[in-house]
């Protein structure tokens, strides 16, 4: 009895597992929405993310969404920044975007006198790489070029006849 206790018992723990493998789990989800979801005004205004669409979770999907339906009202040159940053945004590799979104992490743990700090450097640094400004215009007036009535008169040198050797 005891030795077909046993049995059962090994049967059954290796039976489970496998049954339970071979068992197919509820498909998940696509989260929404789907980018055929999105209204055509939406997706131009999403179009750098379109090849990263699939690859969002339902969380950055809604935020994304949301930004679009803002972007209407933003200033023309907050549009462009927003497109911008989105295009250098879907160049990022995923690392290099979970790198970006850890610093953004770390700096928002900081004081605020510590943010500040960080973006009047950074500010000092942007103004580091502008062109420099031109100089103001000279305001003494520059001298006239001569007109061929106001040459000056020929030396006795050039207005010699040319002599034959």
């Amino acid at each position: 009895m005891a030795k077909t206790l046993v049995a059962l018992i090994v049967w059954l723990s290796v039976a489970f597992p496998v049954i339970a493998a071979q068992s197919n789990p509820p498909p998940k989800k696509a989260p929404r929405p789907t980018w055929s979801e999105l209204t055509p005004v939406q997706q131009k205004i999403l179009a750098p993310l379109q090849a990263d669409w699939d690859s969002l979770d339902a969380t950055r999907r809604k935020k994304w969404v949301a930004i679009a339906n803002r972007y209407p009202t933003m200033k023309p040159q907050a549009q462009q920044r927003l497109q911008k940053r989105m295009t250098d945004w879907a160049k990022l590799t995923p690392a290099q975007r979970e790198a970006a979104r850890e610093r953004y992490r770390q700096i928002r743990k900081l004081s605020a006198q510590k943010r500040q700090e960080m973006r009047d450097q950074w500010q000092q640094y942007q103004d580091s790489l502008a062109p420099p400004a031109e100089a103001p215009p000279d305001p003494s007036p520059a001298p006239e070029p001569a007109t061929p009535s106001e040459e000056p008169p020929a030396t006795a040198a050039e207005s010699a006849p040319p002599t034959v050797q």
